[in-house]
């Protein structure tokens, strides 16, 4: 030290702790004991005056009291990023690589450098009130929900003693997207496009079904079932062949992380219109020469969709070229997949078939969740989605229930 300086020595709480000038301000340290690794336990802290200085010193002691552990220089970029690493196990890749890219794209740059434990509510709430203009409220949700998370994450972990995110309630953001259908005329023009598409299986069981695309991507040839009056039973084609009147879909899979559908009512059966079963026999057809041209690249993973050489279909793919059968179909590229279900329900709909049954189709536990989520699509076992796709589609015999 400069002669002259001096050295103060303080109590906080029942530590010995010391302030001294240093370089233009002061340097205060302060004592915690031996560490469980054996070794003695100094924190130092800096600040203009002493009073600065013993106020920090003062909170080491709190956050030593209450078990938090995180240091000054903690930030909120560094929390998520530990959440994004570490708190996310069993997630899958494009669940985690889409929270990052909104936390990079919405979070970092406007409270990333913030030190964690000086973050208040009232800063959570400038940051989503400068989202709302720019977000729609499901993502505004999203990247919240981001936070929180990741803020969480370090309370578990004694990074820090509260979760601020907690306190800010999410404004409303812009109106997204809304989710739209085809009217009958445009479902049929884009049947008739999708032909020549190596998707056109895929349009029309999605069209006539209501699958989700999740559950359409991971469906395999042994949860496609044809009735054997001889054995009154439902068996796969790959055991029975195709030279049956009637086809049923086991819709007990899903492309998501473990294979399982969304909830446990979307594992369902459903049986097909004659539309989605003449459509799938051409299919099969198509897939077996398919596969003897590829040859050893061949990939068997037993799907119904699939690559040229038997891989899964990309999700992004899929979407890229359901826009190609769109624009074909000449309604324009602003159309996903998704929206074949949209359009499922919709027909069921205008055809008069009771919100209970649609639910049950499309794989809903009640019919809250099919009114809420599909309410511009409604007005007001399952063979019910058969019958009616039958008689839309020109064919009226009657599929009678076993």
């Amino acid at each position: 030290m400069r002669k002259g300086d001096r050295l103060a020595k303080i109590l906080i709480g029942d530590r010995d702790a010391s302030i001294y000038p240093e370089g233009d301000g002061f340097t205060g340290a302060i004592s915690l004991g031996v560490g469980l690794d054996g070794k003695r336990q100094r924190v130092k802290r800096k600040g203009r005056t002493e009073k600065e200085v013993a106020k920090k010193l003062a909170q080491v002691v709190k956050d030593l009291e209450t078990g938090i552990v995180s240091s000054e220089t903690y930030t909120v970029e560094k929390a998520v990023d530990d959440w994004l690493a570490t708190g996310l196990r069993g997630r899958a890749a494009s669940t985690i690589n889409k929270l990052r890219t909104l936390a990079d794209t919405h979070l970092i740059p406007a409270l990333g450098k913030a030190k964690l434990k000086r973050l208040r509510a009232r800063d959570v709430d400038e940051w989503l009130d400068g989202l709302t203009g720019r977000l729609a409220t499901s993502t505004l949700r999203t990247v919240h929900s981001i936070l929180k998370r990741a803020i969480r994450h370090a309370q578990a972990r004694d990074l820090v003693a509260r979760n601020v995110a907690e306190l800010a309630a999410t404004p409303t953001g812009t109106d997204g997207r809304p989710s739209k259908a085809l009217t009958w005329q445009q479902a049929k023009a884009v049947l008739k496009a999708s032909k020549p598409s190596p998707l056109h299986a895929y349009v029309v069981i999605s069209l006539t079904t209501g699958v989700r695309t999740e559950e359409a991507r991971a469906l395999r040839w042994d949860h496609v079932v044809v009735w054997v009056p001889k054995l009154k039973t439902w068996r796969p084609v790959t055991e029975a062949g195709f030279k049956h009147k009637r086809f049923a879909v086991y819709v007990w899979r899903s492309d998501r992380t473990g294979g399982d559908t969304k909830t446990r009512k979307s594992r369902r059966t459903l049986e097909l219109p004659d539309l989605a079963a003449q459509t799938l026999r051409r299919h099969h057809v198509a897939q077996a020469a398919r596969k003897l041209r590829a040859g050893k690249v061949w990939q068997d993973h037993g799907l119904v969709f699939c690559t040229r050489v038997g891989n899964p279909l990309d999700a992004a793919n899929v979407r890229r070229s359901f826009r190609v059968i769109t624009d074909d179909a000449g309604i324009g590229t602003d159309w996903t997949p998704r929206e074949l279900r949209h359009s499922f329900v919709s027909i069921m709909s205008d055809q008069g078939v009771p919100i209970e049954t649609i639910a049950d189709l499309v794989g809903h536990a009640g019919t809250s969740v099919t009114a809420s989520v599909y309410r511009h699509q409604l007005r007001p076992v399952i063979s019910k989605g058969a019958q009616t796709m039958n008689t839309i589609l020109g064919d009226r015999r009657r599929v009678e229930p076993e």
